[in-house]
């Protein structure tokens, strides 16, 4: 070890070797990479798993979030995603507790020290990795490999694949898996720190602890539990200095000296790789019955490979996935939110060029493999093995080898792979500064790319902070993925920018013609824009591409209703709410169908089951007071707008609403004191003003009703009831002077 150390002696200085100085070193670069995104925005994924996420407010049970999946549904739903992260939520309900609601500078800033402290762990665990595991008469385990360990430790914490999992905030689950999982590592070392790593001893203690820390990274992101695997590699490879390839020759030979391998068997590792084999697959177990029903369901545009007929097509692009991934890591300058959606075509035949990538990636990786093995140093088998393990093993859940996944290529993943990477990118330098006089050029070569790494953290982090930047900045990099195109239109359409974001609706529904939801938000706007006809045929297309899809079904309905087709419109909230049975705002607009039929009662109980089902659904309560209203029923009209207010006590548009009932019971204090109310919170409406106008006029305040009329005029010129009624003040007024 101290022969690789010496080779980075001109890139590390000596200076900076001391434990501390080292770790302060790793964590201000960690810091500095990231810390661009720490006032941005909820993005992407945010929405879902925070902001719309109940289990993170006060009013949902602590125990839910055992049996909610990371979007807070339930588990044991079939459109559950299954991604079973307990811990991870738990630690939003905390930031959303502490910093008092959905801030997120709050989450942003954890994340960060959070990437931060894994960083600075970092350099604990290279030192085992590169140097090995010794420790001092009292007890402290020596770093055998400073430098190394602090060059590692450097690439991986300014790392730009890293962006998505620090800078966006339910990259959480990434961080607080890998924190788990290297203190998991780490504590499994400390099994061997008392007994001076004498052969045949150990602390099961500690091994039982790494294994509890490794369900706890399971808690945190499904990968966690892979540290078994590494704590095993570790163990046979450091511990039982067992050489694999000599094994395997004296098996394939039937060489007698295998005996020699009761030797291990009394160190006590077959003993220690039980417990790791038990205790995973106890988890494991746990975690499946936890889950309840069967794996999730995804779609072919989330995993277009695995929904490959032929086992060949889906072995060669799988393995083209792997390729990418790799080229990620090694060239980490394009990067993108979302890979699905076409951004990747499928691999169909062997004459397709990407395939020089599969045979790059496995040239590569069964050259380092051969070294691993058959290399004569014992060292250099032991760091390779173990670059191998900490870069193959944590990647093997997002793999496709075991199960489907719902991604083709994830950033976030590769968040502890990259760990390996570092590793074998570091013994390379060291190899290659061994083999070349040029040392100075090596070691430019090695701060150029931690330089170039460190500026192209900031810069994507900064596309990190905002929704608009992101999503723009994945135009250049996956042209052909229509979810890209669908999330630009989206924030376009939230900005109100209707037209740019309907050119790039049809953009994503044109590469991707089976996308229902870019067909739903376009059909939405071209609704809104009157465009009718159009917005039924994208709709009527969406519904019929996927048949159980309520908010289409929904809209479909809003167009024929307005196309006064309410026959269809009618069967289309019908079969929305036969596909969505929770579903307010589809019984809403049922029973605005219902009241331009005048069919009322129907009308009256639609509005009801909305507000039965979304209490605070202010749309639903006005609709039924105002109908009420309208029909005479003035009591009934009343019970139901003080039982609204009762539950959405600041609503001004429901005081404004039971206001008018109250004036027409000649109740006109109390309609004063909340049209008065209603003004306060939104001075502006110049239908308050007016309404109170007339209630002044009826009352007989005259001089207020002429203040309050006038007030309406300046701020609505154009309400001509309102130019009536103040006509006929100011001739009451004229007539009243000629009296006096």
């Amino acid at each position: 070890m101290a022969e690789l150390d010496a080779n980075l002696d001109h890139i590390i200085p000596s200076s900076v070797l001391a434990p501390f100085w080292a770790k302060l070193v790793v964590g201000f670069v960690s810091l500095v990479c990231f810390a661009r995104s720490y006032d941005g925005d909820f993005v992407f994924d945010d929405s879902e798993a925070i902001v719309n996420n109940k289990d993170l407010r006060a009013e949902t049970p602590l125990g839910d979030l055992w049996h909610h999946d990371f979007w807070g549904s339930r588990l044991s739903s079939n459109t559950s995603h299954k991604s079973y992260r307990p811990l991870t939520v738990l630690t939003f309900r905390i930031n959303y507790y502490l910093s008092g609601g959905f801030y997120p500078m709050s989450f942003h800033v954890v994340n960060i020290l959070l990437h931060g402290g894994i960083s600075v762990l970092m350099v604990d665990v290279f030192s085992v990795l590169f140097g090995g595991l010794q420790y001092s008469s009292r007890g402290r385990r020596l770093n055998l490999a400073p430098r190394s360990s602090l060059l590692a430790a450097l690439l991986f914490a300014a790392h730009p694949v890293h962006t998505e999992c620090v800078a966006g905030v339910v990259g959480r689950a990434d961080l607080l898996g890998a924190l788990f999982f290297l203190l998991s590592f780490l504590g499994y070392c400390k099994a061997f720190r008392e007994t001076g790593n004498k052969e045949g001893t150990h602390s099961t203690l500690w091994v039982l602890l790494s294994i509890l820390l490794g369900a706890l990274a399971m808690l945190c992101k499904e990968q966690g539990i892979t540290v078994l695997g590494l704590n095993a590699v570790f163990d046979i490879l450091v511990i039982g200095k067992l050489n694999v390839l000599e094994v395997v020759q004296k098996v394939l030979h039937k060489d007698k000296s295998l005996e020699n391998l009761g030797a291990l068997r009394n160190g006590g590792l077959l003993f220690r790789i039980t417990l790791l084999a038990s205790g995973g697959a106890g988890v494991l177990y746990m975690r499946w019955k936890i889950m309840g029903t069967g794996p999730p369901a995804f779609t072919e545009v989330d995993n277009p490979a695995s929904f490959a007929d032929s086992m060949l097509v889906r072995a060669i692009n799988y393995n083209y996935y792997y390729s990418l991934n790799a080229w990620l890591l090694l060239c980490p300058w394009w990067l993108c939110f979302d890979w699905s959606m076409g951004c990747i075509p499928l691999i169909k035949s062997a004459g397709d060029w990407r395939v020089i990538a599969l045979a790059a990636l496995w040239f590569c990786l069964i050259g380092l493999i051969c070294q691993a093995l058959c290399s004569e140093d014992s060292h250099k088998r032991r760091v390779l093995t173990l670059g191998l393990g900490f870069l193959i093993i944590p990647f093997l859940p997002a793999s496709n080898l075991f199960f489907r996944v719902g991604f083709v290529v994830a950033e976030r993943v590769l968040y502890l792979p990259s760990a390996g990477y570092c590793m074998l990118l570091t013994f390379g330098f060291g190899a290659l500064s061994k083999h070349t006089k040029k040392k100075k050029l090596i070691a430019a070569v090695v701060l150029g790319i931690l330089f170039i790494n460190m500026l192209r953290c900031m810069i994507r982090s900064g596309e990190w902070r905002n929704e608009e930047q992101l999503f723009r900045s994945a135009l250049s990099v996956c042209p052909l993925n229509a979810k890209v195109h669908y999330n630009v239109g989206k924030n376009l359409a939230d900005k109100g920018n209707q037209t740019a974001a309907i050119r790039y609706y049809r953009e994503a529904v044109r590469l991707n013609p089976k996308y229902v939801h870019a067909m739903n938000n376009l059909g939405n706007i071209l609704k809104e824009r009157n465009e009718l006809q159009e917005a039924e045929e994208l709709l009527s297309l969406a519904v019929q591409i996927q048949p159980d899809f309520a908010a289409a079904w929904m809209n479909l309905g809003i167009v024929q209703n307005s196309l006064k087709r309410f026959e269809a419109a009618e069967q289309s909230y019908r079969t929305a709410i036969k596909h969505r049975r929770k579903y307010p705002d589809c019984y809403y607009n049922l029973g605005r169908l219902y009241a331009d039929l005048n069919r009322h009662v129907d009308a009256l109980n639609a509005w009801r089951n909305a507000t039965v089902l979304k209490p605070e659904h202010s749309l639903a309560w006005n609709n039924m007071i105002i109908l009420l209203d309208n029909t005479g029923n003035l009591a009934q009209a009343e019970a139901v707008g003080r039982e609204a207010l009762e539950l959405i006590p600041n609503d001004h548009s429901l005081m404004f609403s039971l206001a008018n009932v109250l004036g027409k019971s000649q109740k006109y204090k109390e309609s004063e004191a909340l049209f008065l109310k209603a003004i306060k919170a939104h001075p502006n409406a110049a239908s308050y003003h007016g309404n109170l106008a007339v209630l002044y006029h009826r009352w007989g305040h005259l001089d207020l009703a002429k203040k309050h009329y006038e007030i309406s005029l300046q701020l609505d010129p154009t309400a001509s009831g309102t130019k009536e009624n103040y006509g006929l003040l100011r001739r009451k007024l004229e007539q009243k002077q000629k009296k006096d």
